[in-house]
């Protein structure tokens, strides 16, 4: 094996740009031009009755789930349109009728297609068979799937410890292959299985554990219906969730209030078009957010802490605001927070949040009476170095309200990919968790590791100093997700081995170790078929709901396999047929990694039959009101710190957001008709007063620079857009903009990047 030789890749891609065209942005979602543009890519990726076919069963009860969001399936699911746009577009990149295997590979060097953006790689289709890259080539190559599993093997066994081997998980993952997986790691012996909830919603596991016992949310799709107030926080559900504004139509439909906070105001919450309904196609729409906080990037705990300020002046008249009943029956710390938020001056908090106080004592009005209220939130409350805290001040407001562990109350955190709670549930951590190592030993047979392994930081920084040398990622686009894109990138590439199950060509197939191998696997939409039988996979979806998903589409070709099949022959030819755990038998009959998921992951109980229909909710201790694990046996009001941000004159304060036209790092188009952008995505959005006092015109070219620990970090090429954002505060799509957020810059306690409040400033691109 050469040590010497190196790929001359691209680790970004092309930075060029395309003709773009700016318009205003939209001030409704969904609608006739949802539809419209749903269809269109479906039509074009996988013809009329394909589309037709699998858009149909869709997130229907014996259907398939949704490849994209996680956000849940309603009881009684529309028959017609039971998706949203990004969910159709999400299947017809998945079912795509294009292919490429080993005549492609054959034709295009992996340094040559390193040269594409991110959004041609992935417009070239499925991945049809098994390739592997050796270490002196830079042309992907046919291997069998037996040689490919012989290959990992022996280079897990040349391994000095099995610390030195990584296990990442995206989120698209079913809970049997994230099952399997994470029991195929500990049986090689490492914790080692960082994954993407590292990325996003960390911090609010880490928040919600601490101050209410348990890392996931606490209401149904149900209880929003009749919620008398839903707050939405740092989420943007129009691009994001889209089938969440038909939740919060029906709450509105029923009297209830809907509060926005985002430092833009997007498309889906000033106006949203049911394409469900005939309304939705030639009305005029429903208006969503009721009131509209535009605060500035990372000043949501000023804005909170004013907000409970005011709320607690008018409890001190009439006690009548606080549930002072709830509070003194299960809550802990009130005094002491009541105590600290006297220190506060209300005008700096004001300063800080950037809010005008009008629609502050709005908000306050309508808090102050209403008892039933939501709080639902995503990564502009998750991405920052104080994240944690954060997510705890929302938490402290539904405790002071006693909306928690009611109905139509409660916590939301809205997940993204479609499994991710999922993974975690059934064991994808890196932390030791006692119980689950004993469940394991008494019913798989195995004792696991008790070191607890690295999570994606942890991770990222192991391969860059060499201490891991094998990389495996089931699902997902590592070197795109993660921060520091050029570190994570020299991370990747001291590996002997990195090892991709994936469904299409992405950049972490072209940045790779010295050896590398994709291994190609089903979609979501596919029959999944085995000895004649039609396998089923289950899911949990973002409210704790696990449910059945069966695909009915042809695979993309015989040479694939499920993830399932995959990781049971790995562990089968790896362990051989002595281990105490029968691989190969698991991934033939699905049956039976369930009812080891049922023994084994907490909470789950005879999975394979209560899963079928709506499926069934996992336990949850809020809504039991059972704090008894958390000290003094009850919920834990926090007092938690103002942001620390010093920006100089010429810095500002970056934001990475989304477009309309992608899904996490998947990019389905160049559009992002919402914000009015159109056939480009290198662009920045700025307030006009700042783009005038700084000399800028609308579409200069600028680079976008952080600076931290003295380590420069450039983003290259991105035009102006002038747009409605607080003075100081930029965005731009990731994860063109992840270079610039360094590795070791992450919240506190949860680890996850900043990539929603990183320091920057700009300068033009030919200076």
């Amino acid at each position: 094996m050469s040590s010497h030789f190196k790929r001359n890749v691209s680790v970004r891609g092309s930075e060029k740009f395309s003709k773009i065209k700016v318009g205003e942005p939209l001030k409704d979602a969904a609608g006739m031009l949802g539809v419209k543009a749903a269809l269109q890519h479906g039509f074009k990726e996988m013809g009329v009755l394909k589309s037709m076919k699998a858009l149909l069963d869709m997130n229907q009860q014996d259907g398939f789930s949704c490849p994209s969001c996680a956000w849940p399936d309603p009881e009684n699911p529309s028959p017609i349109a039971e998706y949203c746009e990004n969910g159709a577009k999400a299947l017809a990149d998945e079912a795509t009728d294009k292919h490429i295997g080993r005549d492609f590979f054959k034709q295009f060097s992996v340094e040559e297609l390193s040269q594409l953006n991110d959004y041609q790689l992935n417009k070239f289709g499925r991945i049809t068979e098994p390739l592997v890259l050796q270490p002196d080539k830079i042309h992907y190559e046919p291997i069998s799937w037996q040689d490919a599993y012989l290959l990992i093997s022996d280079e897990l066994k040349k391994l000095n410890h099995p610390d030195e081997a990584i296990f990442y998980t995206s989120g698209r993952s079913s809970n049997e292959a994230a099952f399997l997986y994470g029991m195929f790691a500990r049986a090689f012996g490492t914790n080692n299985m960082p994954d993407c909830s590292n990325m996003c919603h960390e911090s609010s596991g880490v928040a919600l554990s601490e101050t209410l016992g348990i890392g996931k949310g606490s209401t149904t799709l149900e209880d929003l219906y009749k919620a008398e107030v839903v707050i939405v926080a740092g989420q943007n559900p129009g691009t994001n969730h889209p089938r969440m504004l038909s939740a919060l139509e029906k709450c509105k439909q029923n009297g209830g209030k809907v509060i926005s906070i985002n430092p833009l105001e997007e498309s889906g919450l000033v106006n949203f078009k049911n394409p469900q309904k005939v309304k939705g196609w030639i009305g005029g729409g429903e208006a969503m957010a009721d009131i509209h906080l535009q605060v500035k990037i990372n000043q949501d705990i000023p804005l909170a802490k004013l907000i409970i300020k005011k709320l607690a002046a008018l409890d001190k008249e009439n006690k009548n605001v606080f549930d002072h009943d709830f509070i003194n029956t299960y809550t802990n710390g009130y005094e002491d927070f009541i105590k600290d938020l006297n220190k506060y001056s209300s005008d700096d908090l004001l300063n800080e949040c950037g809010v005008s106080e009008d629609k502050i004592n709005q908000t306050v009005q309508l808090l102050a009476t209403k008892s039933k209220i939501i709080v639902c939130w995503a990564m502009g409350l998750t991405q920052h170095k104080n994240g944690v805290e954060t997510i705890r001040e929302f938490v402290n407001l539904l405790l002071l309200k006693g909306a928690i562990g009611k109905p139509n109350s409660g916590t939301c955190p809205v997940r993204g990919h479609s499994n991710v709670q999922g993974d975690r549930s059934v064991g994808i951590m890196h932390y030791v968790n006692k119980g689950l190592n004993e469940r394991i030993k008494k019913h798989l047979g195995f004792t696991p590791p008790e070191k607890e392994g690295v999570d994606t930081v942890g991770c990222m920084e192991a391969m860059h100093e060499g201490k891991a040398k094998i990389f495996m990622a089931l699902g997902g686009n590592f070197l795109m997700a993660a921060s520091d894109t050029e570190y994570t990138a020299k991370g990747l590439q001291n590996c002997e081995l990195t090892i991709q199950v994936s469904t299409k060509l992405n950049r972490t197939h072209l940045v790779t170790g010295k050896t590398a191998l994709i291994l190609p696997t089903f979609g979501r939409s596919e029959k999944d078929m085995k000895n004649g039988n039609l396998r089923f996979i289950t899911i949990e979806n973002s409210m704790g709901r696990v449910r059945q998903s069966k695909g009915l589409l042809k695979p993309t070709s015989e040479h694939i396999k499920s993830e399932p099949d995959i990781i049971a022959e790995l562990a089968h030819t790896h362990f051989g047929k002595d281990h105490p755990v029968n691989w190969k038998a698991m991934g033939e009959d699905y049956n039976l990694i369930r009812k080891k998921i049922d023994q084994v992951a907490k909470g789950f109980d005879k999975t394979s039959e209560r899963s079928k229909g709506v499926g069934y909710y996992l336990p949850n201790n809020v809504r039991e009101l059972d704090f008894s694990m958390l000290p003094n046996g009850k919920a834990q009001i926090t007092i938690n710190r103002l942001p620390e941000h010093t920006l100089e004159d010429h810095e500002f304060m970056l934001m990475t957001i989304r477009s309309h036209d992608q899904f996490n790092t998947t990019i389905y188009g160049m559009d992002d008709r919402y914000r009015g952008i159109y056939n480009e995505r290198r662009v920045l959005f700025m307030n006009p007063k700042d783009i005038s006092k700084y000399g800028f015109k609308k579409l200069d070219v600028l680079n976008l620079i952080s600076n931290y620990d003295d380590i420069k970090r450039v983003a290259h090429n991105f035009k102006i857009v002038p747009y409605n954002i607080p003075e100081g505060n930029l965005a731009a799509y990731f994860p063109e903009t992840n270079v610039l957020i360094p590795y070791n810059q992450y919240a506190d306690r949860s680890r996850t990047p900043i990539s929603k409040s990183i320091k920057v400033s700009v300068a033009l691109a030919d200076e």
